[in-house]
């Protein structure tokens, strides 16, 4: 689905090369389980405006005669980036996080539950179109390009965002366009958004009369802010939200340069999956009644709040 400009993805064994005091949990866009990378703080907020969802029999009414018989539904989850989906005390725990939270409830309005299956980020998308699951979770921006294989319901509005480490001179402003990282090296994630931008443009530092960028693709967003500290690469392109919130914790020691880019944001099916409308009315049934508001100030990500649930909007321009 994305053309890959460098495929070199360092697996577990980069994520885990870390300074010890900044061993936590991961930031960064398409993590995978099992690892315990730096940037997070070390508990989750421990409200929970999910326990009082109920299902809603007009709603539930939507779902496929088979999937109200078998009462469970398969989620491909992307887990390891905070505030969306971590892992707050370590793997073998519960995770955690923004996407963890509405998933749940929307199952819980749907009358079914929720079985999270962890998957690295670039693989969830093809696997929805082969029947191994049945919705995919992990901050999947909705592209004109996934459109043409993927369904999506949306939920938030979050996007595209850039982030450097602390104190660096490399750059000092809001990235507004690409040739401002000509002759830098950019980290990002495997599969995702901001790969995908980067190989399209990856000519426009030639046009400008400027070296190149570079990037490299990490399948694990440990691996990505790990590289960004110890001056493998010069900036992360990532999700507005998680380097938002990676920047605000200390041990991660990095600074948000803004926002480049918005992309609604959306639960992921296969294409013509017969549960889009009933998910479109349980996330809608979620704001009516506030539950939506409430978890989205729980993790800190009001600024994404959408007003209303749509299926496959065109991508924003």
């Amino acid at each position: 689905m994305n053309i890959r400009t460098i495929s070199t993805r360092p697996r577990g064994t980069a994520a885990l090369v870390l300074l010890p005091a900044l061993a936590l949990t991961a930031c960064g866009s398409g993590g995978t389980a099992g690892t315990g990378p730096v940037g997070a703080q070390s508990s989750a907020p421990t409200d929970d405006p999910v326990a009082a969802v109920r299902e809603v029999g007009s709603v539930a009414a939507l779902l496929p005669a088979d999937v109200r018989k078998a009462g469970t539904l398969r989620i491909g989850s992307s887990i390891g980036f905070p505030p969306g989906a971590y892992y707050p005390d370590g793997p073998g725990k519960p995770p955690a996080g923004q996407d963890i939270d509405l998933t749940d409830a929307v199952a819980k309005v749907l009358g079914v539950k929720a079985v999270r299956q962890d998957a690295s980020f670039e693989t969830i998308l093809p696997a929805l179109g082969s029947g191994k699951y049945d919705v995919g979770t992990g901050n999947f921006g909705v592209t004109t390009q996934r459109l043409k294989t993927v369904d999506f319901v949306t939920y938030i509005n979050d996007g595209q965002g850039f982030a450097v480490k602390k104190g660096t001179t490399t750059l000092k402003k809001k990235v507004t366009d690409l040739t401002q990282l000509c002759g830098l090296t950019i980290g990002t994630g495997a599969g995702t958004t901001f790969e995908t931008t980067l190989t399209a443009q990856k000519d426009v530092c030639a046009k400008a009369g400027k070296k190149p960028y570079e990037v490299k693709v990490y399948s694990e967003n440990g691996a990505t802010l790990t590289a960004l500290q110890q001056g493998r690469i010069d900036v992360i392109m990532s999700t507005i939200n998680g380097l938002r919130y990676q920047a605000s914790q200390p041990a991660a020691q990095t600074a948000f340069l803004g926002e480049y880019h918005r992309l609604d944001v959306g639960f992921a099916f296969k294409k013509g999956s017969p549960l889009t409308k009933a998910f479109q009315a349980a996330v809608n049934e979620l704001i009516e009644d506030g539950t939506y508001a409430r978890i989205l100030k729980k993790w800190g990500t009001t600024a994404s709040a959408i007003d209303t649930s749509q299926i496959n909007p065109p991508e924003h321009t």
